[in-house]
């Protein structure tokens, strides 16, 4: 694969530009995962780090200080960060939703424990802290803390609007600006900062990174209902199951009848769900056109990421940050 190749994902592009970034932060990440007195650690870290998460988080990080001209070695740091604070979210997310499988594997908390994996990702998160106070820079340490309290009251408020009928699409995009786009823009924020870019480029970034945060949940949403589990690494249906009011549900029982709105009470708020229950869902989200509203929102979402790159420094890079705005939403073709 080259950089030129029209055929290859936009990620894969990003990948082969940043290779050299990667495998610094990828040598980081193995060295700041070892433990020497609880060997668990590195052992559950392992199985998630190395399952082929795509790293689009410190990518983004690495490709927005290439792109303002960073020549420092603290943009590793950061990317190194940003992936262990993302490692540690989804230790924790899958023992509160519960969750069989995590990018086509079994989720860590089936293979050991829940405790082992509340205790690691608190590890991860601690580790996170270190890395970045590395880099001596109080802004970005702000920013990058601000961001882990951001991700932690995303997932608080979802555990109260998600099984909750009366949550409007206003407080789903403030819980998904939470607990996935906030750690989007910070690690394309810091990318900047560290950088010493202008502010108005630096704010740029944030906007971008928080428009693909969103437009990347939102697609992830509506997977969740039309995608291929051998292709998502999920199981169809799982937010239905573990009663999530993602905006597909939102939208559909927004414009829903009495009798429709009985059956969303049953299933998602008295967590009453039985055989046929998911067709059923299916069927009303077909229904009312709620997935290809959903998608429409995704495709806005990614135009505004582009749209906030035209204020960044002109890069091979942004190009493939355009790119990979597009390709977010091409999942739901």
């Amino acid at each position: 694969m080259s950089l030129d190749d029209p055929s290859a994902k936009p990620h894969d592009r990003l990948q082969l530009a940043l290779s050299d970034d990667l495998s610094a932060v990828n040598s980081l990440i193995s060295d700041r995962m070892a433990s020497e007195h609880a060997p668990r650690i590195p052992e559950v870290t392992r199985h998630l780090v190395e399952a082929g998460g795509k790293r689009v988080r410190p990518m983004l990080t690495l490709a927005a200080a290439r792109i303002c001209g960073y020549e420092g070695p603290y943009h590793v740091h950061l990317a190194a960060t940003v992936e262990f604070i993302h490692t540690a979210t989804l230790l924790h997310d899958d023992v509160v939703d519960e969750s069989a499988q995590r990018r086509g594997r079994p989720a860590a908390n089936l293979l050991w424990d829940n405790k082992s994996s509340v205790l690691v990702g608190d590890y991860l998160f601690a580790r996170s802290f270190q890395l970045m106070t590395e880099t001596g820079r109080l802004d970005v340490l702000r920013v990058l803390s601000d961001a882990a309290a951001t991700i932690a009251e995303g997932e608080v408020l979802q555990l109260t609007a998600a099984q909750d009928l009366g949550t409007n699409e206003d407080i789903y995009l403030q819980v998904v600006r939470g607990k996935t786009a906030a750690l989007f823009s910070a690690a394309t924020q810091v990318g900047g900062m560290i950088a010493d870019a202008d502010e108005q480029v630096v704010n740029s970034l944030f906007a971008y990174g928080d428009a693909l945060g969103v437009s990347f949940q939102i697609a992830d949403d509506v997977l969740d209902y039309a995608g291929v589990a051998t292709q998502t690494g999920k199981n169809i249906g799982d937010d239905f199951r573990e009663r999530k009011l993602t905006l597909p549900l939102i939208k559909a029982v927004a414009k829903a009848d009495a009798q429709e709105r009985v059956f969303w009470m049953r299933v998602i708020e008295k967590g009453d769900q039985r055989d046929g229950d998911l067709e059923h869902a299916l069927a009303l989200l077909d229904k009312h056109y709620a997935l290809s509203a959903a998608r429409t929102d995704a495709l806005e979402w990614s135009e505004r990421a582009k749209q906030a790159l035209a204020s960044v420094p002109d890069h091979p890079i942004r190009d493939m940050l355009r790119d990979l705005a597009d390709y977010v939403v091409a999942r739901l073709n």
